[in-house]
């Protein structure tokens, strides 16, 4: 029987036991990230973000086809006719379904209603209006800013987390190596010119989540490292902590991407936006956690603190 069974060996991405020496082009990744940073943030201000109706204000229409599916093509050329200025139209949930969204118009409020009963007329002919939502400016201007702060005291929070899990030299690190990401982030939206709403704040929020959990189970292992080799030199410590951490951040990387992938081929456009800065942020995260945030680790003197050294001599009083 035993010769019989089949021995099934695991498949792994990455070898065991790898003896790469990350740290050896540090100085080309820093300014290479120092110059993805300089050039996404000249691109959000020269360029500037494409906002959605969330900051901006508009109106927003869900509609369902009376008559089969919803025919975008046919509906965007019914509301070219009306010069409503940006219109952004999207399949939206079953094939029957489109999502209307028209900026704010100019004038009062008297001349908004007046225009959108003109094409609600229009529309209701082959639709049926099933939603209407209306984002004021001033409402558009207060989640701009609160989709800022939000990102702010998140990025605030994980800062100070670090500094209590680890040492200030590890939380300076990783908030660098976020800020990298959600900068780079960012430009990718200015770049590309895709909508930047409420749903990209929440996957800049996600991004930076995804991005020091990496981080972190990096920082653990040269944590681990320090107590255990006292003689090695710090660059070996941490080129040695991304060797033993790379399989780990590979694979949870390439299977977060395989997820992500297939929501953004077959989720529809709904998500579309979302889900690319889910893919960018999670390559993005992946390689600030490898070249980044243990590049910047380097600049600081590395030290077990006292708690740490004594909880090692009693350890080994003990054994």
């Amino acid at each position: 029987k035993a010769d019989n069974l089949i021995m099934l060996r695991p498949i792994h991405l990455i070898p065991e036991n790898t003896k790469i020496n990350f740290l050896k082009y540090k100085s080309i990744f820093l300014l290479g990230s120092l110059a993805m940073v300089i050039i996404s943030l000249l691109a959000s201000f020269i360029i500037g973000l494409n906002f959605g109706i969330d900051f901006r204000g508009g109106v927003l229409l869900e509609l369902r086809s009376i008559n089969g599916n919803a025919n975008i093509s046919e509906l965007r050329k019914n509301l070219e006719d009306f010069n409503l200025g940006e219109v952004s139209i999207q399949e939206f949930g079953q094939p029957s379904d489109a999502l209307v969204r028209i900026q704010k118009q100019e004038g009062d409020e008297k001349s908004q209603d007046a225009k959108l009963n003109e094409v609600k007329n229009i529309l209701s002919n082959s639709y049926e209006i099933r939603r209407t939502e209306f984002v004021g400016p001033t409402v558009g201007d207060e989640l701009k800013k609160n989709g800022f702060w939000a990102v702010i005291v998140a990025l605030v929070g994980i800062l100070l987390y670090i500094w209590f899990r680890f040492e200030w030299q590890f939380a300076v690190s990783a908030i660098l190596a976020l800020f990298h990401d959600v900068i780079a982030t960012i430009g990718l939206f200015a770049f590309t010119g895709l909508e930047f709403n409420l749903s990209t704040v929440a996957a800049v929020l996600t991004i930076a989540g995804y991005s020091v959990n990496d981080t972190v189970v990096v920082f653990d292992r040269v944590r681990e490292n320090l107590r255990k080799t006292k003689s090695s030199d710090q660059l070996s410590i941490i080129n040695k902590s991304l060797n033993e951490t790379l399989s780990r951040t590979i694979t949870t990387s390439v299977t977060t991407l395989l997820a992500l992938l297939a929501i953004y081929f077959v989720g529809g456009e709904v998500i579309s936006d979302f889900t690319l800065a889910m893919i960018w942020g999670v390559m993005i995260g992946t390689y600030s956690s490898i070249f980044v945030a243990s590049a910047f680790l380097t600049f600081f003197n590395l030290r077990r603190t006292r708690e740490e050294e004594a909880e090692d001599l009693n350890y080994f009083n003990n054994e």
